[in-house]
């Protein structure tokens, strides 16, 4: 495996915590992470060269990160941030199919 991936696994489970630490202490909510991040998603995924340029599994590949953040703040439930794996797992298992798969 490419050493920067394990090294994006790493951090986008640190910011899982981070954003949990957040909502725990109550500086935001749950649901306002939720709509942070849901911005953050459409805001990615909006991009004209996104769009226009890239495949359906680029594009998927862009919005990985924050899909696997929104279901990690989702799930939170005071006894950590699951695994990257089951993490990823629900990410692939939770996104729909792409207009062209229709």
């Amino acid at each position: 495996m490419n050493t920067a991936n394990l090294q994006l696994e790493g951090l986008l489970i640190a910011v899982a915590s981070l954003n949990q630490a957040l909502a725990r202490k109550g500086l935001l909510s749950t649901a306002e992470i939720d709509h942070a991040l849901a911005v953050a998603e459409q805001t990615a995924l909006g991009d004209d060269r996104v769009m226009e340029d890239l495949s359906p599994a680029n594009r998927d590949a862009i919005a990985f990160p924050v899909r696997l953040l929104r279901l990690a703040n989702n799930m939170a439930d005071g006894a950590g941030v699951p695994t990257f794996g089951e993490l990823a797992r629900m990410v692939g298992e939770t996104k729909g199919p792409h207009n062209d798969q229709i």
